[in-house]
């Protein structure tokens, strides 16, 4: 007697889904980041994995969904017409699941992961550590990569893997959400030696004939000076006898008495105080500089962002006052 045929009712898996096919958040995921990046190498880099890791994920998720999406040669790499359908629905997807995870967690949310930063020089070597030291000690679980430039206007944060950056000067690159948290007060110094008579000049007019240093990032051949009370405005034309984007070579120069130059108060205090330095027409400044906290816009934006952001808002006023140290 023949036995009687059982169906397997087991669930059986998909044929379009191999068995090795991996988390598919995982995958979309690394794929975004290949097409952002730029390509396998830099995205693994961001990613902290190996570019064969990058490789085999790109590799499951298009045998995966049956289609091909990017066009790889030795040198470039590009989206085909599915790659590009299938990047923006990506892009969404992820989004959108970001947004329904921070819904879920709402406040408490605890920040995880490697936040990165790019700060001036002058800024992320003193008067933002100790926000950013608050920063980790009360998210134990974050860990942030502190990059230090002095041009701090990136040109593509995702393809460079940046989350976010302090910018010192006027922020006009209008796809960037930039929140100001302060301004940074400019002083005009100079060493008591380059004035033998001992007179401070009191006037715009009477610095003109002096020997100027010129930090090229804010001015170079002529600096532009406000009355404290009145507001009244006077440029100065000026020809320096060195020029750096350096702050810190700029007080230095000033300290030796090279020549006059014109920086952010609390990076000229210490030496105001111990007399290396004098301040000049001290009723004149040169225009504030605002500092701001930039990012891209996103429909999401996630914890260990958030509070950071938070930090530096209520830590940067304070931060940058000429006579507290940080």
């Amino acid at each position: 007697m023949k036995k009687p045929v059982i169906a397997d009712l087991r669930p059986q898996q998909s044929a379009s889904l191999p068995a090795n096919a991996g988390d598919r958040l995982e995958l979309m995921q690394t794929f975004v980041r290949i097409v952002e990046a730029g390509n396998l190498s830099a995205a693994a880099q961001q990613l902290g994995t190996t570019q064969p890791t990058i490789s085999r994920r790109l590799q499951t998720l298009e045998k995966s969904l049956g289609m091909k999406l990017l066009q790889r040669s030795t040198h470039s790499m590009r989206l085909t017409d599915d790659g590009e359908r299938c990047f923006a629905r990506a892009k969404e997807l992820l989004a959108n699941w970001a947004a329904f995870e921070s819904d879920l967690r709402g406040a408490r949310e605890e920040p995880e992961g490697i936040l990165r930063v790019v700060a001036p020089h002058a800024f992320g070597q003193e008067r933002l550590i100790h926000p950013l030291a608050d920063y980790l000690r009360r998210y134990p679980r974050m860990k942030v990569e502190w990059l230090l430039h002095d041009d701090s206007s990136i040109q593509d944060f995702i393809a460079a893997g940046i989350d976010c950056a302090i910018q010192v000067g006027e922020v006009t690159d209008s796809s960037l959400v930039a929140i100001k948290l302060a301004e940074v007060p400019r002083i005009v110094v100079a060493s008591p030696s380059l004035l033998p008579d001992g007179v401070i000049p009191q006037s715009p007019a009477q610095l003109a004939g002096l020997p100027w240093l010129a930090l090229r990032t804010y001015y170079r051949h002529e600096i532009r000076l406000r009355r404290i009370d009145s507001g009244e405005e006077a440029r100065i034309p000026i020809e320096p006898r060195m020029s750096t984007d350096s702050l810190y070579a700029l007080r230095s120069a000033a300290a030796m008495g090279l020549g006059v130059g014109a920086g952010s108060a609390w990076v000229m205090a210490e030496d105001l105080a111990a007399g290396r330095l004098v301040q000049l027409a001290p009723a004149w400044q040169a225009s504030a500089l605002p500092v701001s906290l930039v990012y891209p816009y996103s429909r999401f934006y996630p914890a260990r962002l958030r509070c950071f952001v938070e930090v530096m808002r209520a830590a940067l006023p304070d931060a940058i006052q000429a006579d507290k140290k940080p």
